[in-house]
């Protein structure tokens, strides 16, 4: 913490550190996160019928987002370390029938928020199925990753608005 109890991560001398959680208190904390892959119809068919050449897309890549969600850590800095007691990443055609939406939902018991391990839960998902299905279509986009919903900590309730529209599922 820097002066006056307010959280932040630069130090009094404006020097970028990991915030000081210790003494926030421990409550649940949930966070919902999407995105989507763009595809062209030919690809989203070869990945529906188990056609693609580098196997099962849908599945590698949700174990890809839920092995990314334990390592947020690892990949942004000052990021805090925590134990998730629950992550799940769903992956669904879109319902335009153009592309792949990607859910990802993230829980813990701990000092501070989760929005970040399901952001980078729905990315990395997003880029395992982009490298899983390049060698037939390099023209995919990734798209509009974003966070849906968090709760628990002091800044309690946020929702997205228009958050539950698109349901990709999970």
């Amino acid at each position: 913490m820097t002066g006056g109890g307010k959280l932040s991560h630069l130090d009094a001398a404006g020097h970028a550190v990991m915030v000081d959680v210790s003494d926030k208190p421990t409550t649940a904390r949930q966070a919902v996160a999407r995105g989507r892959v763009s595809m062209r119809a030919e690809t989203l068919e070869m990945i529906l019928s188990g056609g693609m050449p580098k196997g099962d897309v849908l599945a590698v890549s949700r174990i890809a987002g839920i092995m990314a969600a334990k390592k947020t850590a690892d990949l942004i800095p000052l990021c805090h370390p925590l134990p998730l007691s629950s992550v799940r990443v769903g992956l669904v055609v879109a319902q335009d029938g153009a592309g792949i939406d990607i859910e990802a939902y993230v829980g813990t018991a701990g000092p501070t928020g989760v929005e970040m391990e399901a952001l980078t839960a729905v990315s990395v998902a997003a880029l395992t199925l982009y490298d899983m299905c390049k060698a037939v279509d390099r023209g995919m986009t990734i798209e509009a990753i974003y966070l849906e919903r968090k709760s628990g900590g002091r800044s309690g309730l946020y929702e997205r608005p228009g958050a539950g529209e698109r349901s990709p599922g999970s």
